[in-house]
């Protein structure tokens, strides 16, 4: 089967998810076209089962905003007729979902019908979706895609508040791979970072402001007070120079480190010891469960996706949003005995198992199956 995936190409949930179902789709004997503006992060090299296709927005001085879309369209168009692609699975509501519809027009006057799945990520929905400048393209957007899933329950509901949905939505979860990551050889060189005797707490995000970084050098702070502790700090976005201005006037610069964007993810988690997520707002919480994945237990909000994640009390806990004591006196509770520590550590793991990536392909892998037996028949 040849699909095209269309998704951002950035370190974004969103993208590495689209990116890392793409790469294990060829595996298992799939044809996958990624389109997007530039080759996405994840994907290092091309193949004959996998291609990358970049989207070329010409500059006019005419427009003040270079129309993407368009382009996009243009482009999905291009590629369906050129590979005969079996149907399209777009990630991402905006624009996504949108262009591909276009290109799904365009092609239909040339007598191709191909089916499109649009998979709703998160902001898509929650924040820039609803938007009144965008709510009804979007609503548009996915009432006309033949087939649409969300990344945990909790976005499908939020959907279908903020909007008139009169398509079924499934609920299809984020994944790891757990045997990538079991035989991928990772030299846990802490020393570099923290001494041995140092526990280390990490946060991943992107910084914005419903990341509530603040609240997680507060929660910092309140632990340091009784541990040995040093907070690692990934990631880059619009809170990151307050947030350093903060550990500033509170005198924690010897004790945070910001270390910007990374490719070296696995290597920092594989010796965290605690991962902290304080999100106001999380539709699935894909960090929280790398974070897992590699052993370590979450501190996170009881919020949107995350108690889909987060066993509470097995692989870490969720706390009230913006409780900063309860985040500081359940990580101590985790770190201070090393044998619960271990314990907290193990579960972590064996939780991030019900996420592993060949339980949810299959549901994929149903849906693209219905999909061409229903719409192509």
């Amino acid at each position: 089967m040849k699909i095209v995936i269309v998704c951002y190409p950035t370190f974004g949930g969103s993208g590495v998810v689209a990116t890392e179902l793409g790469l294990y789709l060829v595996k298992k004997g799939y044809e996958i076209h990624f389109i997007t503006y530039k080759q996405p992060v994840r994907i290092q090299n091309l193949t004959r089962s996998l291609f990358f296709h970049e989207v070329h927005v010409p500059t006019y001085d005419l427009f003040k905003y270079q129309p993407y879309e368009l382009a996009l369209s243009s482009r999905i168009v291009e590629v369906v007729k050129k590979y005969n692609i079996d149907m399209l699975h777009v990630h991402y509501a905006i624009p996504h979902a949108y262009a591909a519809y276009m290109g799904k027009k365009m092609l239909e006057d040339e007598g191709i019908k191909i089916p499109m799945i649009t998979t709703l990520h998160g902001t898509d929905i929650t924040l820039v979706g609803s938007h009144p400048f965008y709510k009804k393209a979007v609503q548009f957007s996915i009432n006309h895609s033949e087939y649409v899933t969300a990344v945990s329950q909790s976005l499908k509901e939020d959907t279908e508040r903020l909007f008139e949905i009169t398509t079924d939505i499934r609920v299809i979860p984020n994944f790891i791979d757990n045997e990538k990551l079991k035989f991928k050889t990772v030299p846990c060189e802490k020393g570099q970072i923290a001494p041995d005797d140092q526990l280390v707490i990490t946060h991943i995000s992107n910084f914005r402001p419903l990341k509530r970084i603040i609240d997680i050098l507060k929660t910092f702070k309140i632990i340091s007070e009784k541990l040995n502790v040093k907070l690692l700090m990934i990631g880059d976005g619009p809170e990151k120079e307050r947030a350093m201005r903060y550990c500033k006037a509170q005198s924690m610069e010897g004790d945070v480190l910001f270390l910007g964007k990374s490719n070296q993810i696995e290597e920092i988690l594989c010796f965290s010891d605690l991962f902290l997520l304080p999100s106001e707002q999380e539709s699935f919480g894909l960090a929280a469960l790398e974070a897992m994945a590699h052993g370590v237990p979450v501190i996170c909000s009881d919020v949107g996706g995350l108690p889909e994640v987060i066993e509470d009390g097995f692989s870490g806990f969720l706390c009230p949003l913006g409780d900063v004591n309860a985040m500081a006196e359940k990580a101590i509770y985790i770190l201070e005995d090393d044998e619960r520590h271990k314990k907290f550590k193990q579960q972590a793991f064996e939780s991030s198992k019900k996420f592993n990536i060949e339980k949810v392909i299959s549901h994929y892998e149903s849906l693209y199956k219905d999909a061409k037996q229903t719409y192509l028949g």
